[in-house]
């Protein structure tokens, strides 16, 4: 017969408990000491308890788009306003729908607050436009009586080449409401940029019959457009009219205007639009159809640029996006100032208008005067792309924590009157072994404080009122498993055995129902957290991660400290009030078969 393997330890031996233990209390120690090396030694909370903001959105519908509020839209605009803000660090955020245009947006107080509230709204429509013109943002003054005209700094930025300030027609004696030379200028500016963007030349006064055939000289294809249509033309010079009317008039001072201007506009248009350039100065810009959308970026986020000194936000494309901007980069680069120029517009205004001296790639970035959190801002909504509908903030509600606050009160006193009953019980029913349990409570409780205000910085975690029921829950589960692991140990002491050995034998079997239990407990609540939103996240998401410490707590500390008090007198000896009593569990000692002498046979009998 082979020897047992004597460097093999065998099921039921009693390893090392001592060393597992304390590898458990380091971790804890160590748990409880970056809490307070963190500065976050309470648990951050949610807007039931902690107060905040509430936002009220009602839903517009989109220019062109009369039916786009539909409850398709609506989930998705809920889903990327819970991405952007959930993006700041701002959890437990509460993003729901109210009947069939509002979304109500819920975020704590003592988060990032502020810029949640001015993302939640931003519809982060994002196109890239080419630039036809440019000019200064406000109206050129108009000249007094019997004087010439201010200059005006369109002169420069404007895609004229000849037209200049005070040059132009003056006012007449009587200051009635004739165009200024700088208005003339400006609108002379549009036409000649508009017929400049029809043609392959870069000059920006084309003659009429560069106008005609220049696209077909561009593309080296015939033009089917090379006769005339006499009602298109006069339709086009009825839509360069009207678009040189609202340049010259468009006050980019005046936030009305600048929000008004390009509202029903779609990405095939030409807009006028608004813009601060980098002296944060206004300015106004015609801006060509739509060459690339906001779709087209993969991804985006705001940095620092060592060289410049400066924060500024790039972006890159995706595979369709990226042979766009290659396309319309190499065109660009062929044209003068200002038509070399993109313009970057995010939601009907302009935050970059780069120029273009070459072809670009799949990337691009945006510059202009960010700070820290402006330009992490933009990058985040960008990366999490446009809302399918444009929003008008209804109403804005400060909520109190004064409701939240008496029904916590009221949990937690709930929850201590369950766990002063937890803890009379197992006394009375346990005697001795209830001091393991309690203390495999106390841990079971520091861990989940300590992790819980750790995961608040970390993950944005935020404790509401559900999760607090999630971790009164969990009282529950913890002391189930000692009861399981202690019931197992009186079986073993029932049939006899001594309580070092029936520790050790009791414990894979009490194990293996722990671990059934638990994964009950623990699929359950991944399940509830999946198929749920809101506060019941919450309760899903503290119930599993006290569940999973139940699992760490039973076997790094209450096994090995049960392993431990096995051998003192007390628990060994079966004191009465140990628990452990072999007289009060009702041992029997084990049967052992006698056995059986054989007689030798009497005559007398035979």
């Amino acid at each position: 017969m082979a020897a047992p393997n004597k460097g093999r330890r065998q099921a039921g031996a009693p390893g090392r408990p001592g060393r597992t233990l304390v590898l458990f209390l380091i971790a804890m120690v160590a748990l409880t000491g970056g809490m307070f090396m963190s500065g976050h030694v309470t648990p951050r909370l949610g807007i039931d308890l902690a107060g905040g903001t509430s936002i009220t959105l009602q839903a517009k519908n989109t220019p062109g788009k009369p039916n786009a509020i539909n409850k398709t839209n609506m989930d998705t605009a809920v889903s990327i306003i819970e991405r952007r803000v959930n993006g700041l660090g701002v959890s437990e955020a509460e993003v729901q729908t109210q009947g069939n245009e509002n979304i109500i947006v819920n975020i704590p107080r003592g988060t990032n607050e502020e810029q949640a509230r001015q993302q939640v709204g931003t519809t982060a429509q994002l196109f890239f436009r080419p630039v036809l013109a440019v000019a200064a943002g406000s109206p050129a003054p108009e000249p007094s009586a019997g004087g010439s005209p201010s200059a005006s700094p369109s002169a420069s930025t404007s895609a004229s080449s000849g037209d200049k300030a005070g040059s132009g027609d003056k006012g007449t004696e009587s200051g009635s409401p004739s165009p200024t030379s700088s208005e003339t200028s400006q609108g002379r500016a549009v036409t000649d940029a508009l017929k400049a963007d029809e043609t392959p030349s870069t000059s920006s006064s084309p003659d009429a019959s560069a106008s005609a055939s220049g696209d077909g000289a561009a593309d080296g294809k015939a033009d089917d457009k090379a006769t005339p249509d006499p009602s298109a033309s006069a339709t086009s010079d009825a839509e360069t009219a009207a678009l040189e009317k609202k340049f010259t008039e468009l006050n980019c001072e005046n936030e009305k205007a600048r929000t008004e201007v390009n509202q029903s506009s779609k990405p095939s248009d030409t807009i006028v639009a608004c813009g601060k350039n980098s002296g944060d100065q206004w300015e106004k810009y015609v801006l060509g159809p739509a060459e690339l959308e906001g779709t087209d970026v993969d991804d985006a986020q705001g940095v620092f640029d060592q060289q410049r000194g400066m924060w500024i936000v790039t972006m890159d494309f995706t595979g369709g996006g990226t042979k766009k901007f290659q396309s319309i980069t190499g065109k660009l680069s062929k044209q003068q100032s200002p038509m070399n120029q993109f313009a970057i517009v995010l939601d009907g205004n302009v935050v970059s208008a780069p120029s273009v001296s070459q072809t670009l790639g799949g990337s691009a970035e945006i510059s202009g005067s960010f700070d820290q959190t402006s330009a992490q801002d933009l990058g985040n909504i960008l990366s999490y792309g446009a809302l399918p509908l444009s929003f008008q903030e209804q109403s804005v509600t400060t909520v109190t924590a004064a409701l939240g606050g008496e029904q916590l009160e009221a949990g937690l006193i709930a929850g201590a009157i369950g766990l002063a009953l937890v803890i009379i019980y197992l006394v009375t029913y346990y005697r001795g072994l209830s001091a393991i349990a309690i203390l495999s409570l106390g841990a079971s409780g520091v861990m989940t404080y300590t992790i819980m205000a750790l995961l608040g910085p970390g993950i944005g975690f935020a404790l509401n009122l559900p999760a607090v029921c999630g971790a009164i829950v969990a009282i529950g589960i913890t002391a189930d498993s000692f009861i399981v692991y202690f019931e197992r140990i009186r079986d073993e002491i029932r049939e006899g055995r001594t309580l070092r050995p029936a520790v050790e034998r009791a414990w894979p079997r009490a194990r293996r129902t722990i671990l059934v239990s638990d994964f009950v407990s623990f699929l359950a609540a991944a399940v509830l957290f999946v198929v749920t939103v809101g506060k019941v996240q919450g309760f899903a998401f503290t119930l599993g991660l006290t569940t999973l410490l139940d699992v760490v707590v039973v076997f790094f500390f209450t096994k090995p400290v049960m392993t431990l008090l096995a051998r003192t007198k007390f628990f060994s000896s079966g004191h009465p009030w140990s628990g452990l009593d072999p007289q009060r569990l009702g041992a029997k000692p084990p049967l052992r078969r006698a056995r059986r002498v054989s007689r030798p046979t009497d005559p007398k009998e035979a």
